[in-house]
């Protein structure tokens, strides 16, 4: 892509009106030190030297988006507890919407903490409570997100298996955005096998795609435009799913982009070093979706999110990238 094209396809991004709707969580970061082994088990003692917070899941691609346009909005379930004010909190001071976001006193706010010492993670310890919304709740979400359609220009799902995309809320809202002609793609869970059905684009990682095709994950490294296991799955999900597109991130060889009509196009990756690959995900599904709604091609959106993965893995904690640092990772690239 040239230096040309990828700022008309940026230049665009400041306009564009984006909901994501899934699971909310605050992401915890315990930073420290290790000077020695705890005389009580073998494990080490980490002095602890700052700690940092940050949205995290759903909240976490609304902030990855939130560096691109002012028009950002989040919906999902917080409880009425301090990790769901902080997660407020947090996102108010980062100028993205929370009206439609559920606060239920009986939920309590998913929090993840990381322990981080020497820039390596020591552990990560989940607060979680796995919960459906109820069938009240999911009215008045669906009919929310429905009410506000005509004024965005595409909806993500980000689905981490936590409850609150139930196949009811998913299937109102996807039936209001066909209707309404809008992108609609989804980052899904393992674990939570919903049917993507008739979306723009579904991003799942690997290990997600042969789950969700029901294929055993090879273990061989074979080069991805080689796979014929990989792109047999591709393939199988765009059947599946009767969605028109499929990137399949695969890690350190990058990601594959299967669409209708087309032969898999597969974009290496761009990662020059990786520091930690926490919401890379989030990253990828947020850049992609923006690209398209860019009037990106499939090819080009893929090459963005690519790009902007490789950012993120190079940076500590939950993170994100600008619009200066999309440009200069695409510079770099075209340097060599």
């Amino acid at each position: 892509m040239t230096p040309e094209r990828l700022e008309e396809i940026v230049a665009q991004a400041s306009t564009k009106r984006l909901l994501v709707v899934g699971d909310l969580m605050l992401d915890e970061f315990v930073w420290g030190k290790v000077g020695r082994i705890s005389p009580e088990a073998p494990v080490p003692v980490v002095e602890v030297t700052s700690e940092t917070f940050y949205p995290g899941g759903a909240a976490n691609v609304a902030r990855n988006l939130r560096e691109f346009t002012p028009h950002v909005a989040v919906v999902g379930m917080i409880g009425a507890d301090r990790g769901g004010r902080q997660l407020r909190e947090l996102l108010g001071q980062e100028q993205i919407e929370t009206e439609g976001t559920l606060e239920d006193a009986t939920f309590s706010t998913i929090v993840k903490t990381r322990i981080i010492a020497r820039h390596q993670q020591v552990v990560r310890v989940d607060r979680e409570q796995i919960r459906n919304p109820s069938d009240e709740q999911v009215n008045g979400v669906a009919d929310g997100v429905a009410a506000r359609l005509p004024g965005i220009d595409a909806v993500i799902f980000e689905d981490y298996g936590k409850g609150f995309l139930t196949p009811e809320l998913v299937r109102r809202i996807c039936a209001a955005a066909r209707q309404t002609g809008k992108i609609v793609t989804a980052d899904p869970s393992p674990g939570h096998l919903i049917e993507w059905n008739t979306l723009t684009a579904v991003k799942p990682n690997r290990a997600e795609a042969f789950l969700a095709a029901g294929r055993r994950i090879p273990t061989i490294d074979i080069p991805p435009a080689e796979d014929a296991a990989l792109i047999e799955v591709g393939e199988a999900l765009l059947r599946k799913w009767t969605t028109d597109l499929l990137l399949i991130t695969l890690g350190e060889q990058g990601m594959m982009l299967f669409q209708r009509g087309d032969q898999p196009h597969h974009i290496p990756t761009k990662a020059r070093q990786v520091f930690d690959v926490s919401g890379a995900g989030d990253t990828a599904i947020a850049l992609f979706t923006l690209a398209l709604c860019c009037e990106a091609s499939p090819t080009e959106a893929a090459e963005i999110a690519n790009h902007a993965s490789a950012v993120v893995v190079g940076k500590l904690g939950t993170a994100t990238l600008t619009p200066l640092e999309l440009r200069a990772s695409f510079e770099e690239d075209g340097d060599k």
